[in-house]
């Protein structure tokens, strides 16, 4: 337990339950260490596994090296080096019938092998047709239920050593087939948190002593296309509408590239629509690192004017449209009192309409309806 021992160079280390044991490995030699390489890298290929599957089909002299795969919903996606597989096998491979079932994951199926396991094979074709006639194939899942097929195909025999080579590279491709099927879902993730973020008009920037943007998250260009209130200008510097909060800005970069613990400050950048920005030292941050970023800007806002606002309310409500725009003026913060005034309302037609806006929202009070406009579909449109 605790730290691995030392393997010797014919063994490797495994561990179960905490519990390392020496289990035997098989010494690579160079061009095998060269298609591993390429199979991890290959999730970075465009296309995916391209390098090592044009290396597959020459250490093996196949004339085509394919990789099927067939997730659990969805098409079928084909990749290959030199020749495709014939349209046939490659339906026979991502059809949705017993193959995968009559075909054990792991083993390496010749041709002859492969019609004896499923005599559906038969049915369709020959390996004269598909103009070759000697196949190695294996059938890998991923962690999603997702079927692979990896096959190497050619007219001529590719030998023993060639099936031997495609079962040592099976654990190793369902290594990657998993660690696809983690990045897709991770990128599913992001993309999904990446619209939440965009949606409620959320983002970040890091500037440096000079206040020039060394990193931004991924919607905030979409931000800066929406406002005129701040802008990337010249040599990378962000620049503000407001002269003030442009000085502002800049002299808190400069000082906290001095003394990280300074106060953070907060300003309002526009009240309607409104946004706000956070303006802090970088958390953590060490003289020794090499990222000149000294500071990081929060950005928060309303993507919506204060009449689309209304028009909302309305739709989600059934408020009048005087109403609406009171509502929000509460929702705003605004007293009845000072919402009235902004509206050109009487005081006591302004309580009136409260009480028809609390009874249509369910609100309890002013606090409680701003709690629900908030907290409602509002927030994230």
């Amino acid at each position: 337990q605790g730290r691995p021992p030392v393997a010797s160079s014919c063994t490797y280390l495994t561990s179960h339950m905490g519990v390392w044991q020496k289990m035997p490995m098989r010494m690579m030699n160079t061009g095998e260490a060269d298609l591993l390489a390429a199979l991890h890298d290959g999730l970075w290929d465009q296309p995916l596994w391209s390098r090592f599957l044009g290396l597959l089909q020459g250490a093996t002299g196949a004339a085509t090296a394919s990789l099927i795969m067939r997730p659990k919903e969805g098409p079928a996606v084909h990749f290959h080096a030199g020749d495709s597989l014939p349209l046939a096998l490659q339906e026979y491979f991502t059809r949705d019938d017993d193959a995968a079932r009559l075909l054990r994951e792991g083993r390496v199926y010749a041709w002859d092998e492969l019609t004896a396991a499923d005599q559906g094979v038969r049915t369709f074709a020959t390996p004269e047709g598909f103009g070759f006639r000697h196949l190695r194939t294996l059938r890998l899942t991923d962690a999603n239920d997702a079927h692979a097929w990896l096959t190497i195909a050619g007219p001529r025999d590719m030998g023993a050593a060639s099936a031997a080579l495609l079962s040592r590279l099976g654990p190793h491709l369902k290594i990657a087939l998993n660690n696809l099927a983690a990045l897709e879902r991770e990128r599913r993730r992001a993309s999904i948190s990446s619209e939440m973020i965009g949606r409620l008009n959320f983002g970040w920037l890091t500037i440096d002593a000079r206040c020039r943007i060394i990193d931004q998250s991924a919607n905030v260009q979409d931000i800066l296309r929406r406002t005129a209130l701040l802008r990337h200008g010249r040599y990378d510097r962000l620049t503000f509408a407001s002269a003030a909060i442009d000085r502002d800005v800049a002299a808190l970069a400069k000082a906290f590239a001095q003394d990280p613990h300074i106060r953070p400050r907060a300003f309002r950048l526009s009240q309607d629509p409104w946004m706000d920005m956070f303006v802090t030292a970088i958390p953590d941050r060490q003289p020794s690192e090499a990222s000149p970023a000294v500071a990081m800007l929060y950005l928060s806002g309303d993507r919506w004017s204060r009449d689309d606002r209304c028009e909302q309310l309305i739709d989600l409500f059934g408020l009048l449209p005087s109403e609406a725009r009171l509502a929000w003026a509460m929702a705003q913060g605004r007293s009845i009192a000072e919402a009235a005034h902004d509206l050109g309302l009487t005081t006591e037609t302004a309580r009136n309409y409260s009480k028809k806006i609390y009874a249509k929202t369910g609100a309890g009070g002013q606090a409680d309806l701003v709690r629900i406009i908030f907290t409602s579909v509002l927030a994230i449109i």
